[in-house]
Formats: structure tokens, C-alpha cells, sequence
């Protein structure tokens, strides 16, 4: 089993570290102040106990669980003789590749050094490395300890090897991981993700419908269908000549946006950033984004549910 370091304690990497935990692997993760690490434990606890109230395991699992956990705000403490090291810090490219000249100095050779990235390219992160044939990325979807996906990209440099190794961890950590063979902006995920919220803003600007209409229109309909077969199972199921039908004459029609729709301009212009500003496309105002977001984590609890009854 790697012995595992991850680094930066927000909220993807707190949630990498008690995904690790929570499969049986012990986990020490970089904090860069007191501050950090507390706010770190309140979220792991926190997790923990929606976690148990949903049965998952129980309190007593969830205290040994969180033990596995080991966070300090010496770098060089957590990475001690660490085989495989997940950094979860801003993305800034900048800021990646200094701490991966600091981080070179402290691990063996052998030890993997993996990006949880959301886009910036391997290539390029592991552009300054002395030894970048063991840098990949390991994308992990928030919330990252419910959220199976895991995106493993390597850059030119990446040995096969490592994105064995990378494969392996991700797999004993009970997640789903992909491999993606080219660099590419967004990788996989996000690309698909991006599609529909282009279309879907391009049909709010051109007042086709209500924003929350638009969103029913996904989560009353395809929402329902795609944990069960993504988008080229489900042309399967529709019939492959029904869909190029649709396809040669719908694609044409679809928003070719290049950057951002008026109403989302507008929206960040303003300062409305969504949740955490209290207002965005929708009104946040009151204790309604926490209870949509506590309906979707237990949501994704019972798809992990039904992904353990499946095998």
C-alpha cells in the first residue's frame, strides 16, 4: 500500500484525505496554519457524521476513521517517507510548480507527485520537475469523498508506470477512475459538464424558458437516466439512427458560445457569485443552499449505497 501525503486542507483536500481514511489507509495532510487545520477537522467531523447518519458506519467507525487522519503544518513532517503525494493547493500554474521544486527536495525518486487539477495541463505543471515521468494528475469531483470519478492524466513525461501506481491507489480508495489518454483542456468531465451549461445558459439568454424550468428540464429527465448510462450508452438504448438523425440536424442549432452568456456576465459582474455570495442566478438568502446542498450529499450517499450492493 503508498503511503499516502496530501496536501492542502480545503475542501478537496480534506475530503481526498477522509476518502483514503475511510478505506483503510492512514493519511497524514499539510495544513499551512493552525487556522487551516481546524477548519479542516470541523469539516472532517462534519462529513463524518452525515456520513454515520446515513449508515454508512457507525460513530465509533467514524472515530477510527478520522484517526487515520494525521494533519500538521510541517511539510516536511507529512511527507516523510511518502510514496505518493496528492496536492490539492489553488490553481495557480505558478504556485504548483514552486511547491513542486520545494516537494522534490523533501521525497525519494520513486515517490509519485499527483495534481488534483481541475485543468491545468500536466505537462506544464510538470514542466520543471527533475524527474517529471512520475507526475500525473488525479482529478477527483467534489465532494471527493462521495463522488466516485476520479481523472487520471499524464503529461508527455508520465511513465506508464506511474499511471499504473496512479490507478491502483485510486482503486483501492473504492473510487471509479479514468485514464485520459491526450491532454486536454478540462479533460473529460468538465468538457461534458461545460457543454450543457453553455446550452443551458444560451436558452436562458434567449428567454426559451425560466432558469428553473431549464434546470427541471435536466434533473426531471436526463438527470435521471445518466447514473445509469451516460451519454453514448444512452444513444444505444435510443437507437444509434435515431440519434444521428437528431444529431445532423439539431448540432448545427446548438449555442456556439465562446465565452461566457450575458446573464452569467452580468451575474459575476455584479458580484453575484451564487452560494457563497447569497445570490446568483437563484436567490441564497436564508438556510435554503444548506438545505439543497445536505439533500445532494445524501443523494450521493445512496448512489455509494447502491454502487456497494452492486459489487
Amino acid at each position: 500500500m503508498e503511503k499516502l501525503a496530501v496536501i492542502g486542507s480545503g475542501t478537496m483536500g480534506h475530503s481526498i484525505a477522509l476518502n483514503a481514511s475511510w478505506h483503510g489507509m492512514d493519511v497524514r495532510m499539510y495544513a499551512t496554519n493552525e487556522e487551516d487545520i481546524r477548519r479542516a477537522e470541523q469539516g472532517i467531523v462534519q462529513k463524518l457524521r452525515n456520513m454515520s447518519d446515513n449508515g454508512l458506519f457507525s460513530m465509533v467507525e467514524a472515530s477510527a476513521i478520522q484517526d487515520k487522519i494525521d494533519i500538521s503544518d510541517q511539510l516536511e513532517t507529512v511527507v516523510d517517507g511518502a510514496t505518493f503525494v496528492i496536492e490539492a493547493i489553488p490553481e495557480n500554474l505558478e504556485l504548483k510548480q514552486q511547491f513542486y521544486s520545494r516537494l522534490e527536495e523533501l521525497i525519494g525518486q520513486e515517490a509519485i507527485i499527483a495534481s488534483n487539477t481541475s485543468g491545468l495541463q500536466p505537462t506544464d505543471l510538470a514542466s520543471g520537475l527533475r524527474h517529471p515521468g512520475r507526475f500525473v494528475v488525479t482529478h477527483f469531483w467534489n465532494p471527493a469523498h462521495l463522488v466516485p470519478l476520479v481523472e487520471v492524466v499524464g503529461g508527455k513525461q508520465t511513465s506508464d508506470a506511474t499511471i499504473e501506481r496512479a490507478m491502483e491507489l485510486m482503486n483501492a480508495m473504492q473510487k471509479k477512475p479514468i485514464v485520459v489518454k491526450q491532454e486536454i483542456q478540462g479533460f473529460i468531465g468538465n468538457r461534458l459538464q461545460y457543454a450543457l451549461f453553455r446550452e443551458a445558459q444560451a436558452l436562458l439568454d434567449a428567454g426559451v424558458a425560466e432558469k428553473e424550468d431549464i434546470d427541471a428540464a435536466v434533473t426531471y429527465s436526463i438527470g435521471r437516466r445518466l447514473p445509469v448510462t451516460g451519454p453514448l450508452m444512452s444513444a444505444d438504448f435510443g437507437g444509434l439512427d435515431v440519434f444521428k438523425s437528431i444529431s445532423d440536424y439539431l448540432f448545427s442549432d446548438l449555442s456556439t458560445l465562446k465565452a461566457s452568456g450575458k446573464t452569467l456576465d452580468s451575474l459575476a459582474g455584479s458580484g453575484k457569485l451564487g452560494v457563497k455570495s447569497g445570490e446568483g442566478f437563484y436567490d441564497w438568502s436564508g438556510n435554503h443552499s444548506e438545505e439543497i446542498a445536505a439533500e445532494r450529499e445524501n443523494m450521493l450517499i445512496r448512489f455509494l449505497k447502491d454502487d456497494e450492493r452492486k459489487g
